[in-house]
């Protein structure tokens, strides 16, 4: 009889998929584990929110875990896992130490989500008003911190091939550390086009995403004062409507009926919002992975205009579903070509389609991924002495976070 796999994912939030694509995307791994027999069990030091799933609804074990507590080495000794997932560096460097000590022929993997360095170096550049440049990584803080997290891991899912060649060639990291792992969807035929509202049942231009990520409030902001003035000075009767979990005062702010520009709040559905729309507008100005408003817009057969970092590392090379430009009068004139012109517009649906089968196909990955992962369990010891920097690292984080996390706990209870 086959001994049923362990996996604790240790989570950074509990997943809401509803509120963001990071949320999205574990369900998708969550999926793919328990289809392939393995035992889920997700702790995170998070508070519950309104929005997080049911985890019990998806076989999967809920454990709240605190930060800078022994209890967690009780905890992990007594699961003892086969597999652990860490969702984000920041997690992976408060509880990979101990997960190493007290579990160490658990292989270790990293959920990266996005490089975190590529987006906030890009975010620093645009704030000084300078063009971002590769070398710009180098001096990052968060690219030391994120890249020795990696390095400690077994293996890190990498969402983005732009993000695989910046590991590789920039930061020189081995291959073998790293999966391309990109957003993970069932195959759409063009009948199931056929099921979704028509062009003349659709209606109106939508923004979609999670106002706490930095990101999308910019881009928020710059259609508000750039891009949707052109928009209406050509088409006046254009109606915006802007969609996204955890509005702040300064978002709800922007909400101008008179102008056509309309802040919704949370979306009860996201996915029923972007099919009842017609064009998805989302001038990204900064950021990083894949974004996962843009595939949903695909999956709903919902066209969208996008920047060039929107769409960086989502199309291949086939035509997107829509318009990519960074220039804004452009921007804006394509956007009103698209919502006006029918046949445009299911030109654009079927090139939605084609991305999707060619670069999502959840069948494509998931039996490779979890061959990759049964691989490492089977031949962790080998693969790890191909590692010396990523056992270097191991060794000093240990020593390092191990004895600041027990002064925090003694410091605790005082």
């Amino acid at each position: 009889m086959t001994q049923i796999k362990k996996l604790l994912i240790i989570g950074f939030v509990w997943p809401e998929p509803n509120s963001s694509a990071a949320g999205g995307r574990m369900m998708q791994l969550i999926s793919i584990f328990r289809q392939n027999g393995y035992e889920i069990t997700f702790g995170s030091p998070a508070l519950d929110s309104d929005f997080m799933v049911d985890l019990s609804e998806f076989g999967v074990e809920k454990k709240t875990i605190e930060l800078n507590n022994s209890s967690f080495d009780d905890f992990v000794a007594e699961l003892n896992p086969d597999v652990v997932l860490f969702d984000r560096f920041m997690i992976e460097e408060q509880f990979g130490w101990r997960v190493a000590e007290n579990c160490p022929k658990a292989i270790r993997l990293l959920d990266t989500e996005d490089l975190h360095c590529l987006r906030t170096a890009r975010q620093k550049a645009f704030k000084e008003n300078k063009i971002f440049q590769l070398k710009d990584l180098l001096s990052e803080e968060v690219a030391k911190r994120e890249i020795a997290s990696i390095l400690r891991c077994d293996l890190s899912f990498i969402i983005s091939e732009f993000e695989m060649k910046i590991l590789e060639e920039v930061f020189k990291i081995d291959s073998s550390l790293l999966y391309y792992l990109p957003f993970l969807v069932d195959e759409m035929k063009e009948d199931d086009l056929l099921k979704l509202p028509s062009f003349e049942e659709r209606k109106n231009f939508v923004f979609i995403g999670n106002f706490l990520h930095e990101p999308n409030w910019n881009t928020v902001q710059y259609l508000k004062e750039t891009i949707w003035p052109l928009i209406k000075k050509d088409f006046p009767e254009a109606v915006l409507e802007v969609y996204g979990a955890y509005p702040s005062q300064k978002v709800l702010q922007l909400h101008q009926p008179k102008n056509g520009f309309f802040i919704m709040g949370r979306a009860a559905d996201a996915n029923e919002v972007v099919k009842k729309s017609r064009i998805v507008l989302a001038p990204i100005r900064f950021g990083a992975g894949l974004k996962g408003k843009l595939l949903e817009a695909m999956q709903c057969g919902t066209p969208s205009v996008t920047t060039k970092i929107g769409s960086e590392a989502m199309h291949a090379d086939l035509p997107w579903n829509g318009f990519i430009t960074d220039d804004i009068q452009l921007f804006a004139k394509h956007a009103i070509s698209l919502y006006q012109d029918e046949n445009l517009w299911k030109q654009s649906q079927k090139k939605g389609i084609a991305i999707i089968n060619e670069c999502y196909l959840k069948e494509k990955y998931a039996e490779v991924l979890i061959e990759k992962v049964n691989s490492l369990l089977n031949d962790y010891e080998n693969h790890r002495l191909h590692n010396f920097m990523g056992s270097l690292l191991q060794h000093h984080t240990l020593k390092s976070t191990k004895y600041m996390a027990k002064w925090i706990e003694a410091k605790n209870k005082n």
